[in-house]
């Protein structure tokens, strides 16, 4: 069975801390009438939604989207159901968790439950992050659109982009129970950039 976690885009989407100039636009670009077919132009930040992160994104001279291939966003991942959490992810809160080598793993929170932009989204704290680190998982998502707030810098960002750690951010797991699925992360194929939009899904084994 597939799953697709991939949040729709349109004009009046969530976007992050609800910043209107964050929100993707649609322009008609071509009509019936004037051009014989009917197009579509599009605006939007690359953070838009479902979208990963690559080290330029928070480390100065960091890998773009140019250093990286496919692998590490097909295959193995695993859904962690975490949303009686009430503030954020800790290293005690997933240290007991079956996390594997070389696992995408994607947190599932009471983000997942949100119809408007959180402040107080449940985030990944720098502890859990480093302990996420040292297991050597390949990915690791949430189901909100950052991956962190209330942490001086971005000591999240940078733990996991320093070391080759993908960053799934805005995964729409609200109808996904936890347990091992197998993982498509398509992203665009935009050349050189820090984030790219994906098309997720997840693969029932």
């Amino acid at each position: 069975m597939i799953h697709d976690i991939t949040w729709k885009i349109h004009p009046e989407m969530t976007v992050y801390k609800n910043r209107v100039k964050k929100r993707p636009s649609f322009t008609q670009s071509a009509s019936f009438e004037e051009n014989g077919v009917y197009e579509t132009d599009i605006s939007m930040n690359l953070h838009t939604g479902t979208h990963i992160d690559f080290p330029l994104h928070t480390l100065k001279d960091g890998e773009t989207s140019k250093d990286h291939s496919l692998e590490p966003l097909i295959g193995p991942s695993h859904v962690f159901d975490l949303t009686h959490l009430k503030t954020k992810i800790s290293k005690e809160d997933i240290e007991h968790l079956a996390i594997e080598k070389n696992d995408f793993v994607l947190f599932k929170t009471k983000n997942s439950y949100d119809e408007t932009f959180n402040y107080d989204f449940i985030y990944v704290d720098k502890e859990a992050a480093a302990y996420l680190k040292e297991r050597g998982v390949r990915g690791v998502g949430i189901d909100a659109l950052g991956i962190e707030r209330a942490q001086e810098g971005h000591p999240t960002h940078d733990i996991l982009l320093g070391a080759g750690i993908i960053i799934l951010e805005g995964a729409a797991l609200a109808d996904i129970e936890e347990g091992p699925y197998e993982l498509w992360c398509l992203p665009l194929r935009i050349e050189d950039v820090e984030a790219l939009p994906v098309r997720a899904v997840l693969k029932t084994y």
